[in-house]
């Protein structure tokens, strides 16, 4: 008679019970983290809280899904991330735990929760917010270029693309464009879409169109991501 000696399977993960959205901010100064060392960081930070994360099989550490990249060096008032737990936590617990353990130049703002059962958050987020400070400029010349964006019927813009440059069209990712503060520096809003077919409209790409109209170059002072828009909420 023989003994079997394997290892016992691995034991399948608690099962995801509650989903978090949370609503964060990051310092413009923040430390230079973008793509996959943010989930590394956030996921590493996430795993002191005591927080009951759900880890997918095959995975050590909870995961933390971002509703879309953020480019480095420029703040942000209302980034989208979401958690999943595999208990049912309080929203006040769940808010005290991840307040005082995010990253560096990183807040909490907010926290929602939300359908466990919704799609994947980054498939959720159409559109996004940006506020650009500019430096010294015609007003009113400014505000008819803004206008002259928003009648034109294509933008044809070049975007480095890997080792090569690609034509695109920014009229389509642009959703609005206007001047929001006259003063010094001026301001202007600039709400642009994520497809997954024609790509990301960008603030600079904005900032670029306005100055081809005006025939001069935008001194760009700041730039905020002001917020994530989500489907139902573009509607």
């Amino acid at each position: 008679m023989t003994t079997d000696r394997s290892e016992p399977p691995d034991e399948p993960p608690a099962p995801a019970r509650q989903r978090w959205r949370l609503v964060l901010a990051r310092d413009a100064d923040a430390p230079a983290l973008g793509g996959r060392e943010l989930g590394d960081a956030f996921e590493r930070v996430m795993e002191t809280t005591a927080l009951p994360l759900f880890r997918p099989s095959g995975r050590a550490r909870g995961r933390v899904a971002f509703g879309a990249p953020l480019q480095v060096g420029i703040a942000a008032e209302r980034e989208l991330a979401d958690i999943v737990l595999t208990e049912l936590v309080p929203r006040s617990v769940v808010r005290d735990r991840i307040a005082d353990g995010l990253p560096d130049g990183w807040h909490l703002v907010d926290l929602f929760d939300v359908w466990l059962g919704a799609p994947p958050l980054a498939g959720q987020v159409v559109a996004a917010d940006y506020r650009i400070a500019l430096g010294e400029t015609d007003i009113a010349a400014l505000t008819i270029a803004c206008a002259g964006l928003l009648a034109a019927r294509t933008l044809p813009r070049e975007r480095a693309k890997g080792t090569a440059v690609v034509t695109y069209d920014l009229r389509p990712l642009l959703v609005d464009v206007r001047v929001v503060d006259p003063g010094a520096p001026v301001r202007v809003r600039a709400r642009t879409r994520f497809d997954p077919a024609l790509g990301t409209g960008r603030p600079e790409e904005v900032i670029a169109s306005l100055a081809d109209r005006l025939g001069r170059a935008l001194e760009v002072v700041s730039v905020v991501r002001e917020q994530l828009i989500v489907a139902d909420d573009l509607a």
